[in-house]
């Protein structure tokens, strides 16, 4: 019996991938080794890297004890399920509405959609800034056009979070939407006739076969919608500072005033890897969860 020609792709396999995880484990694996390891530590980043305290788990003992960085941890998990509750929703929908939608202006708005996200952070961060001002901002002015009162949006404990959700919301919502017009390219038109055919509607259409065969860009959106609103940082670090009352603080934007204002990175560090251990959870109950409805 003939030996096989084929080669062996091990090797080849080996060679292809070593670039990639080498980067990964660099940029990845050891920063997420090093940040679990200074968090059993007392480090003020004064002092050599290599003569840190060990503490064991205080760091985590005195976070965890701390209500500043308990109503941190509140405050993102809301600010995350709030974003997935309105902007999944609302991306589909506007996403469903243009791909039906066949006019040259369709192509229009998807561009203006997508514009704001690729709009630095900080810049939107300031622009909005303007819009929320309680004195002078465009809100309050388009607010007292239809005789309501004045809002303090970024001033308020009830209303500040969620003026930073609608500022995410207007930056991004575009990028999602346009990764369910992706996904809706991918659907056969036969599926449609055949459906219409067989005297469906669109709303039928739209449940039965549009929804279902869309599960993979929504689990894709929720996931990564996840990931980036808890690691909301730059419009707190802006806008509110974490306030006010801790009202919009975050667990990034706690880590940071941890870390640079105190010095105390063994504690930035715990907090650091909480978080990852959070999104790390989260991701993969919604792997399994969505990928278990598909």
């Amino acid at each position: 019996m003939q030996k096989s020609r084929r080669p062996n792709m091990t090797g080849y396999t080996v060679g292809y991938l070593s670039p990639g995880m080498g980067f990964i484990a660099v940029f990845v694996v050891i920063p997420i080794l090093l940040t679990a390891w200074v968090s059993f530590h007392t480090w003020n980043m004064l002092t050599p890297f290599s003569k840190m305290p060990f503490v064991g788990i205080e760091n985590y003992r005195k976070i965890f004890s701390d209500p500043v960085f308990l109503a941190a941890l509140r405050n993102t998990f809301l600010y995350s399920l709030i974003s997935v509750v309105i902007e999944l929703p609302l991306s589909l929908t506007i996403g469903i509405f243009l791909f039906q939608t066949k006019a040259w202006a369709s192509r229009l708005v998807r561009t203006l959609l997508f514009l704001p996200y690729v709009i630095p952070n900080v810049a939107v961060a300031i622009v909005w800034g303007y819009l929320y001002s309680p004195n002078y901002g465009p809100l309050n002015e388009v607010l007292g056009f239809f005789h309501v009162s004045a809002q303090p949006w970024l001033g308020s404990v009830h209303e500040a979070l969620m003026a930073l959700i609608i500022l995410s919301l207007w930056q991004t919502v575009g990028y999602y939407t346009v990764i369910v017009l992706a996904g809706l390219t991918e659907i056969p038109n036969d599926y449609y006739e055949a459906a219409f055919l067989d005297g469906a509607n669109r709303w039928q259409a739209t449940r039965h076969i549009t929804l279902p065969l869309l599960k993979r860009s929504i689990s894709f959106i929720v996931i990564i919608l996840t990931i980036n609103s808890l690691q909301v940082f730059t419009p707190v670090y802006i806008l509110t500072q974490g306030g006010p009352a801790n009202s919009t603080n975050v667990v990034v934007y706690d880590m940071y005033r941890t870390a640079f204002n105190f010095l105390n990175m063994g504690q930035a560090s715990a907090m650091a890897f909480i978080l990852f251990l959070a999104i790390l959870i989260m991701a993969i109950l919604e792997l399994r969860l969505l990928g278990r409805s598909a």
